[in-house]
């Protein structure tokens, strides 16, 4: 009689098994960001290296606001007084007007290259593609108010780099990008988009830019507490009301 040989299992493999918790861990990393966070990041981070690459829109803002500070400077150059009291408006309507550069042309670049209709048939949240946009503005008019903070300190003779004046301008640019990158969406279909911007944006953020300038200049004065502070809850919640506004709204307005 022949005794047949008993089966043989053979040991599972190491690698497999210690290949598990590296994936696991893998996993959990990729999970810590939701779909929807990851597709803004993936969309502000589009723009920036997009525009690092070309460098046409900050090189038009900030030329913008170089011309602009020096025309200010050189009409108040032999008053003082009057340089002291309008540079936190000189400072506000130049962010202001500059962003509205790169506004008008934060959709309108995607529309004329054909990538808006790619990008609102992506399957993401819409309002992912307004808080991408908005957050990709957001960067570009803060490197313009920083530039725009050591112009002034240099020709105005005025310290505008204060933490209290550094925070007005970070509410401020919010809800300044927040409303324009929800009205860029409504005005990027139109034909005269570039002149339609302006009339639509300027009246919704008014409460941002007079809010702004009143805290600003109360701050640089040395006025008490009591005289700024109210301004910046204002904007602080102008940014919630422009910020659940894109959130709830965009998705209806984006459409053409």
């Amino acid at each position: 009689m022949t005794v047949s040989p008993e089966p043989t299992t053979s040991p599972a493999p190491t690698d497999a098994v210690s290949a598990r918790p590296a994936a696991t861990t893998r996993a959990r990393a990729r999970q810590r960001l939701t779909p929807f966070w990851r597709a803004v990041a993936a969309i502000a981070w589009k723009d920036l290296r997009a525009e690092i690459r070309s460098r046409e829109l900050v090189n038009s803002m900030v030329l913008f606001t170089f011309m602009t500070v020096m025309v200010f400077s050189l009409a108040l150059e032999l008053d003082k007084e009057a340089r002291q009291t309008t540079v936190a408006g000189v400072l506000w309507v130049t962010v202001v007007f500059a962003g509205m550069i790169g506004l008008s042309r934060s959709l309108a670049a995607e529309k004329d290259r054909g990538s808006l209709d790619a990008l609102l048939l992506a399957p993401i949240d819409r309002s992912a593609l307004f808080f991408g946009k908005m957050i990709g503005n957001l960067l570009f008019v803060l490197v313009i108010a920083l530039v725009l903070q050591v112009l002034l300190t240099v020709l105005f003779n005025v310290t505008l780099i204060r933490p209290l004046l550094v925070l007005v301008v970070l509410l401020g640019s919010v809800g300044f990008t927040a409303a324009g990158t929800l009205l860029s969406s409504m005005a990027v279909h139109a034909r005269a988009r570039e002149a339609l911007l302006p009339i639509i944006l300027m009246p919704v953020v008014l409460p941002v830019l007079i809010s702004a300038v009143r805290a600003s200049t109360a701050i640089l004065e040395g006025l008490p507490r009591d005289d700024w502070f109210p301004w910046i809850q204002l904007l602080a919640v102008a940014d919630v009301i422009f910020l659940a506004a894109g959130y709830g709204l965009f998705d209806y307005v984006v459409e053409e």
